[in-house]
């Protein structure tokens, strides 16, 4: 059965709203300026925005999860392949990033 009403206040802890920020600063960077990612960019404007106020609940909009879901997910699955097909140092650099993707969709994001 499917739910009617979900929840999408968060609490991340330090090191997640980081992550978060950072992620979300790197999305901004690649689809600034382009008029077709306008709604990408005003979500993840506000989830930067939120995450910098340092409450402790912080209250995503159901679009706004939805995005940052979206792109976690589609930057999690690149990393995976990359770790596959790469050499010891770069595995070794992703693995890293890659984990802290993967915990933080499987705490926080999980469906």
């Amino acid at each position: 059965m499917k739910k009617l009403f979900t929840n999408y206040n968060f609490e991340f802890d330090k090191n997640e709203k980081k992550l978060i920020i950072n992620f979300s600063k790197q999305v901004l960077k690649q689809v600034s300026g382009d008029s077709k990612f306008f709604a990408e960019e005003k979500a993840f404007n506000s989830i930067v925005e939120k995450l910098s106020q340092n409450e402790d609940v912080i209250k995503l909009t159901k679009d706004e999860k939805t995005r940052l879901t979206n792109q976690l997910k589609q930057n999690s699955d690149f990393m995976k392949k990359g770790m596959k097909k790469s050499w010891f140092l770069k595995k070794w650099l992703y693995k890293s990033l890659y984990n802290q993707y993967d915990n933080l969709l499987e705490k926080h994001f999980k469906d």
